[in-house]
């Protein structure tokens, strides 16, 4: 950065002063609270959040230097759960993340599998010639959860995934969400989510009397708790 593009010092020192205010109007409104789920308690703490992390960038464009807490974002914390008590419909949504390490090794796979179902040369059977085609042809023969298992076999590299289970009073009707599978998710309907991410190996552990926790699973199969309050 600039010397021309750094903030100065009087905006630093302002936006330590907003850190205060804003935490003197979160203790309030936490001394306050009407219930476990008060809107103005989370008003604070998004305010809060805002002040901190914008104290934090100016610290260090100015200064080289960073604060010792860090602020958990939106993605990385669930509402608290306002969906049915005996919910009578579930969906499962899950995203699983995948590098092509060895596009080679995948190709080779899918021409396997092409050869044994066609046992002619056909237009149809040449799908597994490029990586997108490949793709297809081994998500369409293969579950995803023996994909998963079996990644290295198929020149794949695991990423990030996550599993969110959500509730609902009924269940939607036959092809209802089949255009859009993913657009009308409703985080307050999320029962339970499951993490799982090479960044949860830098991680020193949360405490585990908290109450209020989401599960997350860490990429050896421990279960690592996580507060999902805010």
């Amino acid at each position: 950065m600039s010397d021309a593009a750094q903030p100065t010092a009087a905006e630093v020192r302002a936006a330590a002063e907003a850190i205060k205010t804003a935490l003197d109007r979160h203790l309030a409104a936490v001394e306050r609270r009407s219930g476990e789920d008060d809107p103005a308690v989370s008003e604070a703490f998004n305010q809060l959040a805002a002040a901190a992390e914008a104290y934090d960038e100016l610290l260090y464009d100015r200064y080289d230097e960073v604060t010792p807490f860090e602020i958990p974002g939106a993605e990385d914390a669930l509402p608290p759960y306002a969906g049915p008590e005996e919910p009578n419909a579930v969906s499962v949504l899950i995203r699983r993340d995948y590098t092509v390490a060895e596009p080679q090794r995948l190709l080779a796979q899918a021409q396997r599998v092409e050869a044994a179902e066609f046992e002619d040369a056909t237009d149809d059977a040449e799908a597994a010639g490029t990586v997108p085609g490949a793709l297809g042809v081994l998500f369409g023969e293969f579950e995803p959860d023996e994909i998963a298992s079996r990644h290295k076999e198929f020149g794949l590299e695991e990423g990030d995934s996550t599993l969110w289970v959500t509730a609902a009073e009924e269940p939607p009707e036959a092809g209802e969400w089949l255009e859009a599978p993913f657009e009308q998710v409703d985080p307050q309907q999320v029962v339970c989510r499951f993490d799982v991410s090479a960044v949860f190996d830098e991680d020193e552990g949360s405490d585990d009397d908290d109450d209020d926790l989401d599960f997350v699973e860490d990429d050896e199969d421990e279960l690592e708790p996580i507060d999902a309050e805010k």
